[in-house]
């Protein structure tokens, strides 16, 4: 009875542990609103300056819980200063333990200004952190739309199949069509939703005033444009300007490739030529094909990451344009109405 058990028993705990090794996706990010104000406060002390810090929690099933987190030094070009900063964080991970706190890293945050975050550097971040960790994501907030009244906070991860792309460093053209990657598809937005105890919120409704708020804000009808709206427009003219320029590296390489092809076709109907001449001469043909010519020597793609790269950065400044552009035309349309009235 034993020998027959024994086969079921052992399946069924292969059973579960494929499952487990078979991981949900991601699909939120619940952070401590503890973990919210330390990010905002570290961010804000040091704008304009961009900052960093590790995110602690626990990734539980398909929600990344984030409860702590704690800042980076400043970093330095020093080797002995980012040494201080390894020995920094192995510290602070250490001393949390002690306490009982939570020490699992699970991501990492950072400061960003006007919506600037599609760097290399931010993707080089995560393939490291990826190697030891297996979900990880970035938490992004920008300080300077904390005038306009807008939490500016978002959980970003790498999408798969960018990654394996990014692991080979092949972005030609050829493959970002097999993989059907487009510029869109470098980053995977993860909604974050703000949790707080049962304490802290009872503590929050007590705090509430019953009364109903009689002052009025009078800055919200400022009909100025803020100079955060500019500094968009300049940096949105950057970006074109540097989009522009990378088309400019595939025109270069098309042009290449165009004119090796003439010079190939060329020495193909000129060595056909001779080998009939040969042929005729009863001698033997020569090869249609010479490695060692440079005409036949393929000419690298140039990769398209950084165009890529370019035009996630010129949709995000669209889009802030577009926010920012809407609220003053309905600020416009309002003070329109009063005036007619």
């Amino acid at each position: 009875m034993a020998n027959t058990t024994t086969p079921t028993m052992a399946r069924s705990f292969l059973q579960v542990a494929a499952t487990e090794e078979v991981a949900p996706p991601l699909r939120a990010v619940q952070i401590e609103g503890l973990a919210v104000l330390k990010i905002i406060k570290h961010c804000k002390e040091f704008s304009p300056s961009l900052v960093t810090g590790q995110l602690l929690g626990l990734d539980v099933g398909s929600v990344l819980e984030v409860t702590n987190c704690f800042p980076f030094p400043i970093r330095e070009e020093d080797e002995e200063i980012e040494a201080e900063g390894a020995n920094y964080q192995l510290e602070m991970m250490r001393c949390l333990r002690e306490v009982n706190v939570d020490n699992n890293t699970v991501g990492w945050y950072q400061s960003m200004l006007f919506g600037c975050f599609q760097t290399v550097e931010l993707i080089e971040t995560f393939m490291n952190y990826q190697e030891n960790i297996r979900r990880c994501v970035c938490i992004i907030y920008d300080p300077s739309r904390a005038n306009q009244g807008v939490l500016a906070l978002k959980a970003l991860k790498l999408s798969d199949s960018f990654m394996d792309l990014y692991r080979n460093n092949n972005f030609t053209g050829e493959k970002l069509r097999e993989k059907n990657l487009s510029w869109v598809d470098i980053f995977e937005e993860i909604p974050i939703k703000v949790s707080n105890s049962a304490l802290i919120s009872a503590f929050m409704t007590e705090l509430e005033d019953d009364t109903p708020v009689t002052q009025c804000d009078y800055d919200r009808l400022q009909l100025s444009t803020s100079p955060y709206l500019e500094r968009n427009v300049e940096f949105l003219i950057e970006c074109m300007d540097d989009l522009s320029m990378e088309q400019q590296k595939f025109q270069y390489y098309y042009r290449n490739l165009s004119r090796q092809q003439a010079q190939q076709q060329a020495w193909l109907q000129k060595r056909r030529s001779e080998n009939m001449s040969r042929k005729a001469a009863g001698e033997e043909p020569l090869p249609e094909e010479d490695p060692l010519n440079h005409i036949f020597k393929p000419i690298p793609e140039p990769s398209r990451l950084d165009s890529f790269l370019i035009t996630n950065q010129i949709a995000n400044y669209c889009n802030q344009i577009n926010g920012v552009s809407g609220q003053s035309f309905s600020r416009l349309y309002l003070m329109k109405a009063l005036h007619e009235n």
